[in-house]
């Protein structure tokens, strides 16, 4: 797990220029502590798996609920601010920025949170809330507001969030529901 996270931080920042650099890294602590707090989540010691996630915010100012189910090769870049909620489900070698909520609304009982498919990058002070799910291979621009599904393969900018790229090819801006024909939004 340690050797992966390294790994990771090394091929992701090439502001990293040592293994030693990477223990001053606040996004190699917060994904070490999730990972020890979510197996422990997972055995029902949800005190003592909060405990750990509160001391890992304490020190790295990045939130990651101890609930939330995140992929191998996750990547955080300059993490302060960073809220993940308890039902986030987050795929394979995904990127968030600063400032990103992976947030619920408030109303739901159940899956409150977002789910990020594969190779997903989320830009800096970007929202995403409730049970939408970012399709695989997107990008969401700095800044966004996202309350709906986005399809595979977009780049999503804006609040409202509007498709500008559809499997690499710039488009005139365009609402996600109108590529995926879906119009579940949280709310």
């Amino acid at each position: 797990m340690l050797k992966d996270a390294i790994r990771v931080i090394k091929e992701k920042d090439p502001a990293i220029k040592s293994n030693m650099e990477v223990i001053l890294y606040p996004s190699f602590w917060a994904v070490i502590n999730h990972r020890l707090a979510h197996a422990i989540y997972k055995k029902h010691f949800y005190f003592l798996s909060r405990l750990i996630s509160q001391f890992s915010r304490f020190i790295t100012g990045i939130e990651i609920h101890p609930g939330a189910t995140i992929g191998k090769d996750f990547f955080i870049d300059h993490g302060m601010g960073i809220v993940i909620g308890e039902t986030a489900e987050i795929g394979d070698n995904v990127m968030l920025y600063h400032g990103v909520t992976l947030g619920g609304t408030g109303k739901g009982k159940n899956k409150r949170h977002p789910t990020i498919e594969d190779n997903v990058m989320i830009g800096a002070g970007t929202i995403v809330l409730g049970p939408v799910t970012i399709g695989k291979n997107s990008k969401i621009g700095a800044g966004s507001v996202v309350i709906q599904d986005i399809p595979e393969n977009v780049t999503a900018v804006g609040s409202p969030v509007m498709v500008v790229r559809k499997d690499g090819v710039r488009i005139n801006p365009v609402a996600p529901e109108e590529l995926t024909g879906s119009k579940r939004r949280a709310v």
